[in-house]
């Protein structure tokens, strides 16, 4: 079980290093942009587009190592006042929720992607962008989420007791 929890936070990692990428080549590409208007007075036209997807895919590609690691902000008004048993269950069960939450969501987009495609349907902007890539990136980000949410599923069960926790 510690080895696919490893695996799983392996693969969360290997997301926010290319969410990090993504954030590197975006700025490249504003820089360039503005380089191209100030001195050339011309542009590539698809500047908005490229990053509006940059953003999408270092959004979803970084949230799962984000959850993970506890970057997230969470309200532990609850958690804070119950023993370690209670804490383990609500973690778990909020765990649920969200697998379930993010399964719809991977199940839309699925189909989004699937579609797209089939449909060889493209971004209606000069770059004709197929869409797929955009949407398949958005499913992975989905994917690791997933897997992490698991992880921490799993993590409940083979962690020790909490130092910070109340105990009953």
């Amino acid at each position: 079980m510690k080895l696919l929890v490893k695996f799983i936070e392996s693969l969360s990692k290997f997301g926010a290093y290319l969410s990090a990428l993504t954030l590197i080549v975006m700025v490249s590409f504003i820089l360039f942009e503005i380089v191209l208007r100030t001195v050339f007075d011309s542009s590539t036209f698809i500047m908005d587009e490229m990053v509006g997807y940059g953003v999408a895919a270092a959004t979803f590609l970084a949230l799962p190592h984000a959850l993970g690691e506890g970057a997230i902000i969470r309200v532990e008004l609850l958690l804070g006042h119950v023993s370690v048993r209670y804490r383990k269950c609500l973690e778990i069960f909020s765990c649920l929720v969200g697998l379930g939450v993010v399964w719809v969501l991977i199940s839309f987009v699925w189909l989004r992607v699937a579609r797209a495609w089939a449909r060889n349907s493209v971004s209606s902007s000069i770059a004709e962008v197929p869409m797929w890539i955009p949407e398949g990136v958005i499913l992975t980000g989905l994917c690791l989420l997933f897997l992490q949410l698991v992880a921490l599923i799993l993590r409940q069960f083979i962690a020790g007791p909490d130092p910070d926790a109340k105990t009953s």
